[in-house]
């Protein structure tokens, strides 16, 4: 990971421990920070728009198959939905998956929801802190572009998302298997090959003549 990554990194990591308290990402660090996530991200400016509008849809929907019974988490990450959280029982999970996938532009759904109470605040808190502690470590490793990686924790474990190569996606699953209070890592990655990370990279400017 270069210099120039690792500070952008760093600057990514802080507006998003700044926006979980504020709410809002411009108002804490500016539009410039926004932009410069958006450029780092490996989805296409489309994807990520799409992944966007999946989660507001979901978010929207869930609720009303749930109610007080569940608490579901959605994340999408290149149109491939993430389901955690608590359902009562088999049959409002399924209910979730397929309402999910009846979304437009949803390309696949992991379902990862347990059969089990809504957690706690709590536990909800402790994830937060997780969460934050691996987007941290992610960031102090080298080998691989924190920004390029989505975290997210559900009852202590760990789920990594993102477009990876396998060597990356090893090197964050071993970052993330280091953090206290993480009991288990997930990896929900879209792998891609090393010539394809070729092809993402900006080229290297060219000295002035």
């Amino acid at each position: 990971m270069t210099q120039s990554g690792h500070v952008l990194a760093k600057t990514v990591l802080c507006a998003a421990l700044l926006a979980s308290l504020s709410g809002c990402v411009e108002m804490v660090v500016g539009s410039a920070v926004v932009g410069a996530v958006a450029t780092a991200d490996r989805r296409t400016y489309g994807a990520q728009t799409e992944d966007k509008a999946i989660a507001v849809k979901a978010e929207v929907r869930i609720p009303k198959i749930t109610g007080d019974a569940g608490h579901v988490n959605i994340n999408s990450y290149n149109r491939k939905v993430l389901l955690t959280g608590e359902v009562k029982d088999d049959a409002m999970k399924a209910a979730v998956e397929k309402d999910v996938r009846s979304i437009e532009g949803v390309q696949g759904v992991v379902n990862e929801l347990e059969i089990a109470g809504p957690s706690s605040y709590t536990s909800r808190s402790s994830d937060t802190l997780i969460t934050t502690k691996v987007k941290a470590s992610l960031v102090d490793n080298r080998e691989i572009s924190a920004t390029t990686v989505k975290v997210v924790t559900e009852r202590g474990v760990v789920y990594l998302m993102g477009r990876v190569t396998a060597h990356e996606g090893q090197i964050a699953a071993d970052v993330a298997r280091g953090v206290s209070g993480v009991s288990k890592v997930v990896k929900v990655f879209e792998y891609i090959t090393e010539e394809e990370l070729k092809a993402l990279q900006p080229a290297a400017k060219q000295p002035a003549a």
